[in-house]
């Protein structure tokens, strides 16, 4: 049930986002989706008391580039939200593995014990990941943008380079995330550090 929570809290505002969009257009749907990504870190801060350091990262920067977008009615600034928010944790990833500080066990250190090439491995593997997805964003943006140029852009009116981008946010990326994710469970199986078992508390001789 805690899982299925976070989940929500994760990709909720990205699938109303995506209903809004297909509805009303990218403009009021950026507006809802700034809404719901408050109320997703509200509740990860007061439901499931703790607020992930990715989540937080991602809602400042919606705020910030969603008001943008927003306020100088342009959404480009929507659209390069991700690559930047992908940039960023790739440098920081990456810049950590060149100088010996392993973020990523910070985060997941207490649920994987893993060597630290393992560590070193994984995290080099997640950096490299998110500069993918970061250039994957702008061509995917950029592409239909120049694919559906001369669609006149209405005012409230969903346009089909927003609803394909939007839809490459759900359908494309959370795939991709999880699958990459499942083929780094061959690195983890390889690199864990095995527990020694704790054995079970002995009855007092009488």
């Amino acid at each position: 049930m805690l899982e299925l929570l976070k989940l929500l809290l994760e990709l909720g505002p990205l699938m109303i986002f995506f209903i809004t969009n297909g509805l009303v257009g990218i403009y009021w749907a950026t507006g809802i989706f700034m809404a719901t990504t408050a109320a997703a870190l509200l509740a990860s801060r007061f439901v499931l008391n703790r607020l992930p350091i990715m989540l937080m990262v991602s809602g400042v920067l919606v705020m910030v580039f969603g008001g943008l977008t927003i306020w100088l009615h342009n959404d480009i600034f929507v659209k390069i939200k991700p690559t930047i928010v992908n940039l960023l944790f790739a440098s920081v990833l990456l810049f950590g593995v060149m100088t010996g500080r392993m973020f990523i066990k910070m985060l997941l250190g207490e649920a994987l014990h893993l060597t630290d090439i393992g560590w070193r491995k994984l995290q080099l593997r997640y950096g490299f990941f998110f500069v993918f997805l970061a250039g994957l964003n702008e061509v995917v943006w950029r592409g239909a943008n120049w694919y559906w140029w001369n669609i006149p852009r209405l005012e409230n009116v969903p346009h089909p380079a927003d609803n394909f981008w939007a839809g490459f946010k759900v359908f494309g990326v959370w795939p991709m995330a999880v699958a990459f994710m499942m083929l780094q469970l061959w690195l983890i199986r390889d690199q864990m550090i095995p527990q020694p078992e704790k054995s079970a508390p002995q009855a007092p001789a009488e």
